[in-house]
């Protein structure tokens, strides 16, 4: 790829301290890999494959990060929201080849969100764009046979 990527970042605001982090471990690895991105809200996890997917009729994005979190509750929503948003990302990806990474988290309870989701600990909005850049770089080196 000649042009530097252009990633669209869409990120469940349901728990915003979460999603503050997430996103600002996911920029400054962006920012630092000097790639052009945008960001896209959305109000939870389970919105996160349909708003992926009108992305890429778009055609604008070279790649997707999903940042967002699900902390177990005390009924089988948790379960639900968990499962159907990884499967909608999931066939996503198979069926479409896209550049993605996963930062999505599943936890059991706001504290294990706050580490994973922050920057001087787990970092996973960091982990989820490096992904994304990883794959991005995997298609080229596939498409112009230089690794």
């Amino acid at each position: 790829m000649s042009n530097p990527a252009h990633i669209l970042v869409v990120e469940a605001r349901f728990y915003d301290e979460i999603a503050d982090e997430l996103i600002a471990g996911a920029r400054a690895e962006l920012d630092g890999a000097g790639v052009s991105y945008e960001i896209l809200a959305v109000p939870g996890a389970f919105e996160i494959p349909a708003a992926i997917r009108m992305a890429i009729e778009s055609g604008r994005f070279d790649g997707y990060v999903a940042l967002g979190c699900v902390i177990r509750g005390e009924t089988s929503h948790y379960d639900y929201v968990c499962g159907e948003s990884a499967r909608g990302l999931m066939e996503l990806v198979t069926r479409y080849g896209i550049a993605f990474g996963y930062g999505i988290l599943t936890t059991e309870n706001r504290e294990q969100a706050v580490t994973r989701a922050n920057r001087g600990q787990k970092n996973k909005g960091a982990d989820a764009a490096r992904a994304c850049l990883a794959m991005i770089a995997h298609r080229c080196a596939l498409v112009t046979g230089v690794t």
